[in-house]
């Protein structure tokens, strides 16, 4: 059995000498393509011949033509040898890419990944980025999209997923609304106007349960980005639940104030996710590993 598969399946060296003659019709122009000698492409012609049984080509008195056999038989393996040729240069020129696209989510991507962005590029000046802003699941081959920032679980298909951070969100409004509308029990903020992230449908019923209060919850605005959440609190219109390391600058300047200190952390997390199948590419392996710096660093900070 083993001696009839290694005969059904000749070594790629003979397989490649025998294209290139055949292209040629010529033992000294495929000998050049392939940088062997004549005599070496001429051997590997022989032990093909004979593994197969049969005679591949006939010498002229100007070139080598193929046989009746041999043109057959070129017919069939030259497109396997063509997508052979193909998938490899694909899996090279990927695996060795220095270009990444990323896709993250809006808020997140202005106001913790590109101001880091310096670093990475510092120490990868190679590898160039291209952003764009998604929210939910995607596919990325349709996309055109290597990997992604993204919030939820590890349940996107076909992907592996990189933990990189848990999510603590805190209720917030502007001081002007906080001022008109005092707060004396958590109670309180189930009837003032609470907006709702598309993404997070159940955020405050998290909250509340948190608390273990069953209370209708108030109806307001709908946003489907944090920063045009962050600039309604700061209107002074409306509370919001935000991610508390995304709204810090506008806690520490006094825009945002604390509704209700009580913080949760959100049932989603943040991961770097990216297609199983190029996982390991060479810049996706680098953004990967900088970004669990980041985290680590800000961990610490």
């Amino acid at each position: 059995m083993f001696a009839m598969s290694r005969r059904l399946l000749p070594s790629t060296t003979a397989l490649a000498a025998f294209d290139a003659v055949a292209r040629h019709e010529s033992f000294s122009q495929a000998a050049h393509e392939l940088s062997l000698t004549q005599s070496a492409i001429s051997r590997q012609i022989l032990l093909l011949e004979e593994q197969l049984g049969v005679k591949l080509f006939e010498r002229t008195s100007r070139n080598v033509v193929l046989t009746s056999h041999g043109a057959n038989y070129w017919k069939n393996i030259a497109p396997a040898l063509t997508s052979i040729r193909t998938a490899s240069l694909n899996m090279i020129s990927q695996n060795t890419s220095k270009t990444l696209n990323l896709a993250f989510l809006p808020t997140f991507g202005t106001r913790w990944l590109i101001p880091r962005i310096p670093h990475f590029v510092s120490k990868h000046p190679d590898i160039i980025l291209n952003f764009a802003t998604r929210i939910g699941q995607f596919d990325f081959e349709r996309e055109g999209l290597d990997a992604a920032i993204h919030i939820g679980q590890t349940d996107w298909p076909d992907a592996e997923h990189e933990f990189l951070m848990e999510e603590e969100v805190i209720p917030v409004c502007s001081p002007a609304f906080l001022q008109s509308h005092p707060i004396s029990s958590p109670e309180n903020l189930a009837k003032l106007p609470l907006f709702h992230m598309t993404s997070r449908p159940g955020a405050w019923q998290q909250w509340f349960a948190s608390l273990d209060i069953d209370t209708p919850i108030n109806t307001a605005m709908r946003f489907e980005q944090f920063s045009n959440v962050a600039q309604a609190c700061i209107a002074g219109i409306g509370i919001a639940l935000m991610p508390l390391f995304l709204i810090q600058a506008e806690l520490n300047n006094g825009q945002l104030v604390t509704a209700w200190d009580h913080t949760i952390k959100s049932p989603n997390n943040y991961y770097f996710v990216a297609p199983k199948s190029r996982w390991d590419f060479d810049a996706i392996k680098a953004f990967r590993e900088w970004l669990l710096e980041e985290v680590a660093n800000q961990a610490t900070s």
